[in-house]
């Protein structure tokens, strides 16, 4: 078994919660698709981000999971999280997970370690992310992009990734996925922005305007834009 003491606080708190959703659909033993459910809800670690530019639809994922957990063997009189057992798929990924972080070179096992963990091992949830598209080889890429040459040495390395992926919104990551209406009109303002973002110098545009003019339905646009490729390289 893992030292979990080696496990950061978030994935620590991701067990706890895969465990509570495992007692609270009376099941006895404690699976990937459990764990894989707590990570999708978990907002300040690297897994939503690394699914998002994965294009994939969290809800969905979430509901094919909610099917997956409700179809298990339920404990008769209700199961509890102390009555939980760790299945062996289970125990496998949690030995996989530490073995990533330590691969990695990161003193602690984190949240996208145990992602990883279920790409590798055989399991439902194994099979849930590769229907997805989700693969051990563009989840290595985007940890890279996301990480840098950061690494996890101590139990809340969270704070210190990606600071615009916690407190802003990526908006050309909700285009790729379809989650943004089509804009009509606005042909000469997306022009022009596109004139100044390249620009060789003061190439940062402002869009100024009372509330309700449209500034967003702008950057959305722009956001269609470079997902079709219809911008200068």
């Amino acid at each position: 078994m893992p030292n979990f003491q080696r496990f950061t606080i978030k994935a620590q708190e991701a067990l706890q919660n895969a465990q509570e959703i495992a007692a609270g659909h009376n099941n006895g033993e404690l699976k990937g698709v459990h764990l894989l459910a707590s990570l999708l809800e978990e907002e300040s670690t690297l897994v939503q981000p690394i699914l998002n530019r994965l294009n994939v639809n969290l809800d969905e994922m979430q509901d094919r999971l909610e099917a997956e957990i409700s179809g298990l063997p339920k404990v008769i009189g209700g199961g509890s999280v102390g009555q939980l057992f760790l299945s062996p798929e289970m125990m496998r990924a949690l030995d996989m997970a530490s073995k990533i972080a330590a691969a990695q070179k990161d003193e602690y096992t984190s949240c996208e370690h145990l992602l990883m963990a279920l790409i590798e091992v055989p399991s439902v949830a194994q099979s849930i992310l590769g229907d997805f598209g989700v693969r051990r080889e563009s989840v290595l890429k985007i940890l890279g992009e996301l990480k840098g040459s950061s690494r996890v040495v101590d139990e809340t390395p969270e704070s210190k990734f990606q600071v615009l992926e916690k407190y802003a919104v990526n908006i050309t990551d909700q285009a790729r996925a379809g989650k943004l209406d089509p804009l009509i009109g606005r042909e000469e303002e997306i022009r022009r922005l596109v004139q100044v973002l390249s620009r060789r110098t003061k190439n940062n545009p402002c869009l100024i305007g009372e509330p309700g003019v449209g500034k967003t339905a702008i950057v959305e646009g722009l956001a269609q834009r470079i997902v079709s490729g219809d911008v200068p390289e």
